[in-house]
């Protein structure tokens, strides 16, 4: 899957801990609950199951270390 949408080598390091703290919560929710709350369409991540969001947190991850 692309995640072209969230230009993650343009986001700076506040706006990737946001982006890595919502995966997290995400991720979260999967776990915890199977029939995950649906998130609006206006949600940044919005139509991402729990494999794309393991996967976006992992780039999210790389792009934070090469920050800092």
């Amino acid at each position: 899957m692309s995640f072209a949408k969230f230009e993650i080598n343009k986001l700076d390091a506040k706006k990737l801990r946001n982006l890595r703290m919502n995966l997290n919560n995400r991720l979260e929710s999967f776990k915890t609950n199977s029939n995950a709350k649906d998130l609006k369409p206006s949600h940044k991540l919005y139509g991402l199951g729990p494999d794309e969001c393991a996967q976006l947190l992992e780039l999210v991850k790389k792009a934070e270390r090469k920050i800092s």
